[in-house]
């Protein structure tokens, strides 16, 4: 507890200037609203200070759960709500989840929002063909973020760097395919320390954070945070809800429980607002439909940043579950 305690401490200091009001990042936009309606809150990415929505919309359910008309209505209910950041992958349903931002993202809105897709290559060939059918299938000149996705341990970022993956993308970001690189994984913070230590090329990263996570032992925001703070790097968090697994009920990877996370310890609010406390400049989340990403649009409206006190009282609740069950896409 004292270790935890410590780590919150530290912190809660990193937050003073993450937050800052939408003028401030003005270029294109002299108030909150752009065309198409009221923004949400922007955050800094990074050093680089482009200003982002602290809310962005994940892309696996887009091209995966929902239906395509369902996809279509999530995409504009994101659009409608204020979202302007907008995430994805060339491996979600093998471009699936691309080529429905190409068809119903990028003709109609592409120059009011912010577009990330990742890589999963370990070789340089397949990156630069993930990059040029990243493209294609989005209908993009260019890219705003690029990210090596899913790294696994510090062994796979040793050969993805030795086999040329890394060295591809630092081409595509001085050709101006891509504007900003980073990199994303959920199973070993190891593997991001490795990262960090062998490369500093990157604007952002992309890691789980949750309560469970900072009462683990294994713990993204404990090992790999304070790195990403010391070289003002842009955190972008997922898996705040344990990837659906604070539920009940998680039938993608036939998973059950009588005592959920989520209602019986903490509430969906406690979960987002506690990672939303943290220096994290967009939060993404994957919603099964639109519905469930207007209640996230609601609660970042909403939000108030949570005291150390609060954030350190949601994590007593969860310690519990720090035990790899919920965070089972852990190594």
């Amino acid at each position: 507890m004292n270790d935890r305690r410590d780590f919150l401490k530290k912190m809660v200091g990193l937050t003073t200037g993450l937050m800052l009001p939408h003028k401030a990042f003005s270029v294109m936009r002299s108030n909150d609203s752009d065309k198409w309606g009221t923004l949400l809150p922007f955050r800094k990415m990074g050093f680089t200070e482009v200003p982002v929505t602290m809310l962005g919309l994940g892309g696996f359910h887009i091209g995966g759960s929902m239906d395509e008309k369902e996809a279509q209505r999530t995409i504009e209910a994101a659009i409608q709500g204020g979202i302007r950041f907008f995430d994805t992958a060339e491996s979600y349903q093998s471009g699936e989840a691309e080529r429905r931002y190409g068809k119903y993202l990028v003709p109609k809105y592409r120059d009011e929002v912010f577009i990330m897709t990742k890589s999963t290559a370990r070789d340089a060939q397949t990156a630069r063909g993930h990059l040029e059918g990243s493209l294609k299938r989005m209908k993009l000149d260019y890219l705003d973020l690029w990210q090596v996705h899913s790294i696994r341990n510090p062994e796979d970022v040793d050969n993805r760097i030795n086999d040329g993956v890394l060295d591809v993308f630092e081409e595509a970001l001085d050709s101006g395919k891509v504007r900003y690189i980073g990199f994303t994984g959920h199973r070993d913070p190891d593997g991001f320390v490795r990262m960090m230590e062998r490369k500093n090329i990157f604007h952002t990263v992309q890691m789980p954070v949750n309560p469970v996570d900072a009462a683990a032992t294994n713990s993204f925001l404990k090992k790999v945070a304070p790195m990403i703070a010391e070289r003002n790097l842009s955190l972008l968090a997922m898996k705040t809800l344990a990837d659906g697994r604070f539920f009940g009920r998680k039938e993608r990877v036939n998973w059950s429980t009588d005592n959920p996370v989520v209602p019986d310890h903490i509430s969906i609010r406690d979960a987002l607002y506690y990672a939303w406390s943290l220096p994290v400049s967009v939060l993404i989340t994957g919603p099964d439909d639109a519905g469930m990403l207007l209640e996230k649009i609601d609660l970042a409206r909403k939000f108030i940043s949570l005291s150390e006190q609060e954030r350190m009282e949601i994590v007593s609740r969860v310690q519990s579950f720090a035990d790899g069950n919920v965070e089972y896409y852990k190594s």
